[in-house]
This record gives C-alpha cells, sequence and structure tokens, in this order.
C-alpha cells in the first residue's frame, strides 16, 4: 500500500511484511499505541477503556496507530466510539484477524477500509529484485534485508509458532500444530487433499481443517477456488494451496538451500499468484480469481483465471526456460469458455512469442511489469 486512506483503516499482513515501518513513514505525527509491548498489551486488555484516557487530549483527525490489534479484540469497541464521537482517525495493524472474528468484534464495517500488505513485488525492489532469490528465500522485507537472510527465515517459522500460535492459544495441540506445518508446505500449489493432510500430520481430518483456517486467519496461505461453471455437486473441485511467499514455504519445509527442480514450478506459479493479488486491489485487476479444470480432461487446467464484469483472463504459468506448444495445452482448451478475452503464458525465457491461435507468450519480467502498470487486460 502507498497511499495513506483518508479514513480510518485496517491493514493485514503476514508478519514481517513492514506494516509497523510503513506506518511511521507514512503517518509520522501519529499516536502509536503498540501491543507487542507487553506492559500495554497487558493494561489494555485488563481495561480497555482507558484507551480513551490516553488519547484524550487529540483532536479531531489526528491518526492513532494501534499496532497488533488483534492482541485486544475488545479495543475496536473503543475505537468505534472514538470514531463517531470524537472524530479520531484509525490504523489498525494487524498480522490476523481470527481473534477479532471469534470475539465476536465489531469489525467496524462501513467506518474502516480493509487493505493488505503483501511481500515485496519486483516494482518495490527495482534493480535489488532478482528471480532466483525471490524463489529460494522470498520477497518479505523482514529477510530481504537482512544479512544472512537464511537464518531469518529459519528462525521465521519458530517465531511465528511462538507469537501467533503459543502466545494467542489458537490450538488445543502445539505438537501437533507443528507437525501439521511442513506437511501443509509440500502442498503448496496442490488441490487441498484434506485427508492426505491429516493422514501424513497425523492428526484427525477436522482437526487438519482447524488448522488450515488458522494459516489463512493467520495470513500465512490462501485457498484458490475452483472456478464452477454450471457444474454438478460431483464435479466440483476442491481450492488449491497457495503460501503467500516462496521464502515462508521453504521455511516451513525446513528446505532452505538451492531450489531443487521439483520445488521450481510450484514457487514461480505462487510467485505470479503473490504479483496478481499484490497488485489486483490497486489496479483492480478483477474481481474474482480462480483456477480452471476442464471438466473432459481431468489433466488440463490453467493456473489463474481473471474475472472482471462478464469477461475472463487467463494465465498460466510454467517455470521452463524455453517454449514448447504443449505446454500452452490448457489454455488451448479454456479458449472454449465463453468471454475469454486473453490468454497469457508467463514462462523464465527471454522472448515475448505469440501462437497461431492468440496464445501470448510472456517473459516474467514483462509479466511483472504489466501487472504492476494495470495493463493485463486488453
Amino acid at each position: 500500500m502507498t497511499v495513506v486512506p483518508a479514513r480510518s483503516f485496517f491493514l493485514f499482513g503476514v508478519r514481517g511484511t513492514g506494516k509497523s515501518t510503513w506506518s511511521r513513514k507514512a503517518l509520522p505525527g501519529a499516536y502509536v499505541v503498540d501491543l507487542l509491548d507487553e506492559r500495554r498489551h497487558q493494561e489494555l486488555l485488563a481495561n480497555p477503556g482507558h484507551l480513551a484516557l490516553e488519547l484524550g487530549d487529540l483532536t479531531a483527525g489526528s491518526f492513532v496507530v494501534l499496532d497488533e490489534v488483534q492482541r485486544v479484540p475488545a479495543l475496536l469497541n473503543e475505537v468505534h466510539r472514538l470514531i463517531e464521537t470524537r472524530k479520531l482517525r484509525f490504523a489498525l495493524l494487524g498480522s490476523s484477524a481470527r481473534k477479532l472474528r471469534a470475539a465476536g468484534t465489531n469489525l467496524l464495517a462501513g467506518r474502516a477500509l480493509h487493505k493488505a500488505m503483501h511481500p515485496l513485488t519486483p516494482k518495490e525492489m527495482g534493480r535489488d529484485f532478482d528471480l532466483g532469490g525471490a524463489l529460494r528465500f522470498g520477497t518479505l522485507p523482514i529477510v530481504v534485508s537482512a544479512e544472512d537472510q537464511r537464518a531469518v527465515l529459519e528462525s521465521y517459522v519458530h517465531l511465528y509458532v511462538r507469537q501467533e500460535i503459543q502466545a494467542e492459544a489458537l490450538v488445543r495441540s502445539l505438537p501437533g500444530f507443528v507437525r501439521f506445518l511442513p506437511v501443509a508446505a509440500l502442498f503448496h500449489g496442490q488441490v487441498v487433499n484434506v485427508s492426505g493432510l491429516a493422514r501424513d500430520a497425523g492428526v484427525a481430518r477436522s482437526t487438519v481443517e482447524g488448522y488450515l483456517e488458522i494459516l489463512e486467519d493467520t495470513l500465512l496461505t490462501i485457498r484458490l477456488p475452483a472456478f464452477e461453471a454450471r457444474l454438478r455437486a460431483r464435479e466440483r473441485r476442491h481450492p488449491k494451496l497457495f503460501w503467500v511467499d516462496p521464502g515462508l514455504v521453504r521455511s516451513a519445509k525446513r528446505q532452505l538451500g538451492p531450489v531443487a527442480a521439483e520445488e521450481q514450478g510450484p514457487l514461480f506459479e505462487g510467485l505470479v499468484l503473490h504479483l496478481l493479488r499484490a497488485h489486483g486491489e490497486e489496479q483492480e485487476l478483477y474481481e474474482e480469481i480462480f483456477y480452471w479444470a476442464s471438466a473432459q480432461a481431468q489433466a488440463t487446467e490453467v493456473d489463474f483465471l481473471l474475472r472482471r464484469g462478464r469477461e475472463y483472463l487467463a494465465i498460466e504459468v510454467k517455470s521452463q526456460e524455453r517454449f514448447a506448444m504443449s505446454m500452452a495445452a490448457g489454455l488451448e482448451a479454456i479458449g472454449d469458455l465463453s468471454g475469454v478475452v486473453r490468454r497469457i503464458l508467463v514462462y523464465r525465457g527471454p522472448r515475448s512469442l505469440k501462437t497461431e491461435d492468440g496464445i501470448e507468450v510472456w517473459p516474467f519480467e514483462r509479466f511483472a511489469t504489466t501487472v504492476a502498470s494495470g495493463g493485463l487486460w486488453p
């Protein structure tokens, strides 16, 4: 996010995306309440009403930053009242909305915008962006700025488990969740098989469903739905699981050496999804995003299908450096879907190409630049 909204807003993002750093630079005169400070946390947890007393001298229109707001959900009732009665504006920073929803908290519908902060993009990194490095270590600011990126990533999952899971008591069995994380990382870019996850992690199926929700609520993963047009119930497909950053999925797998051949495809696909999500809101790239699978040929898929109004844009992602027509099988098949206005294959090669039936083949660099500028649609 580059522009400060004129009104109160939530800013959610996985730990390490730089929410606090951004708020200090973007709102230099704001009053800051850091709920990672254990003393402040305990004070406001015991008496949320003290917030109003603390902000008593602020004038209407002043900004207040509540950092890690999910640690004291009851504060949102005070925030609501202060927006209405004192006309204060709030930047509500958090790495999870789980406890806020679980507590039945008023999420300030209509009074606060909901914004997201993602890992860095090639546009933000400029000349410092390196595709190989991004696939190996990801693009979280906390990692990119580190002298020893591997060491930071190795400690990230431990920090996540301690601060997000254990401290907030999100699971009953911490050992079960710890066993689950590397197994879930193996499903990055794949259709979610809950039974397989449960078997490999040694926990119940219902427990895995809860663990998947925790990963999403703490913003580490998303589940990408399948496109379903006039499908019968038995034909409905399960969503795909994606981690939000290549470095995070590799950290969860405890695999931080050079990227293995079998990792490249899912990591590259996940990086493309990251760019679509990071630029999606500001550029109004889509209203919905899916993956598409042919009802006739089970192995024929397209990685991403973007919908805007009644039009669709199909994107296939391949980690190869040389293009072959076989790589475009999914895009050829989806050409029969009504409303498809563009088909793009993103690969790691250096040249832009176009097939006889209109499929465009783009190097990753062209795709990253085009998405950032909002020029993806024809």
